[in-house]
């Protein structure tokens, strides 16, 4: 990690989201560093649960062992093929044996929508995830990911798009709620175009967030060139000083709600 990037981006945050959380990050690496195993799973959890010792400043990284949910597996490497009946999982279940998701219409459309899932090479390796003020120069994050309501993503998204003549600087596609972190933004990562990616609407990995918080996860090399763009953008105006000040009610408002 290059660290005056780093010191940048959170003086820049501070001057226009002030209050809101910084960013974690992941990497795929096979070197621990120092860095504290996530646990074992001896119980279904979802992943996305476990990230909230991360926002909260603990390094961890994961490993197969400590991702119970098959999906998640699935969406973070570990996994090349769901268990055979997946795809009734997602969809209506089978009767006297499993309980469907019903996130999907019918176990013919998930086998459909499954071509479009291609693994990440993450076997062998462990996702580490970092709070982005815990980086340190060992460290080489392929995706910055935020968790943050309405307000400030109104600027990330707008930010995003600032410098693409197209409609589509972001995108919201289907799956788990690790897939919108981990898997999808990994993929973009790799892209010539790369872009960012709303999610966190698995209604199975919701009670792992907070009330009204969504995610916005960013690959790397599209997040430096959005930090560049800071200073010159729409950030500075007075219409986003209105959104400021919006932040800031809507900070006391879930202070009071908690």
């Amino acid at each position: 990690m290059d660290l005056p990037f780093k010191s940048d981006f959170i003086s820049r945050w501070e001057t226009y989201f002030p209050g809101e959380p910084l960013p974690i990050t992941f990497e795929l690496s096979s070197d621990l560093r120092g860095i504290q195993k996530a646990r074992t799973a001896d119980t279904w959890r979802c992943f996305v649960c476990d990230l909230t010792k991360v926002r909260n400043g603990t390094s961890l990284a994961f490993h197969e062992d400590s991702i119970s949910c098959s999906g998640g597996k699935r969406y973070c490497g570990y996994q090349s093929v769901p268990f055979s009946d997946f795809p009734y999982f997602l969809s209506y279940g089978i009767e006297g044996k499993l309980e469907g998701e019903r996130y999907k219409k019918d176990p013919a459309l998930v086998d459909e929508w499954q071509k479009n899932i291609h693994i990440i090479p993450a076997s062998g390796k462990y996702l580490i995830f970092k709070r982005w003020d815990l980086l340190d120069n060992d460290d080489n994050p392929s995706v910055v990911i935020f968790f943050a309501r309405p307000e400030v993503l109104s600027g990330l998204f707008t930010l995003a798009n600032y410098d693409r003549a197209d409609l589509y600087g972001v995108v919201m596609p289907m799956g788990a709620g690790c897939s919108s972190i981990v898997h999808y933004p990994w993929h973009e990562e790799q892209s010539d175009d790369p872009k960012a990616i709303l999610g966190m609407m698995d209604p199975s990995a919701r009670p792992c967030v907070p009330l009204d918080v969504m995610t916005f996860a960013v690959p790397m090399k599209k997040f430096v060139r959005m930090v560049t763009y800071m200073d010159e953008s729409f950030l500075i105006t007075p219409a986003w000083e209105k959104v400021k000040k919006k932040i800031v009610q809507s900070q006391k408002q879930s202070a009071h709600s908690s």
